[in-house]
């Protein structure tokens, strides 16, 4: 359980970082984008992601573990 805590954090962190990165380079011009007008709701938004992403890739790995010991 401690090492499924370990990925979604990470890839929460990860995420953040992308996501305040498309703010800055990328951003919104006018203003009126939800996500990407304001860094906060930009990093926040990627830092969801990311934990979704890491749990997944979490899933992934623990599958193919398993598969490799039933062979």
């Amino acid at each position: 359980m401690k090492i499924k805590i370990i990925y979604i954090t990470f890839g929460a962190l990860l995420g953040a970082a992308a996501g305040y990165a498309y703010y800055y380079y990328i951003g919104c011009a006018n203003g009126t984008c939800a996500i990407t007008s304001k860094p906060l709701n930009s990093s926040l938004y990627g830092a969801f992601m990311g934990g979704l992403i890491g749990d997944s890739v979490k899933d992934l790995i623990n599958k193919k573990s398993i598969k490799k010991q039933a062979e």
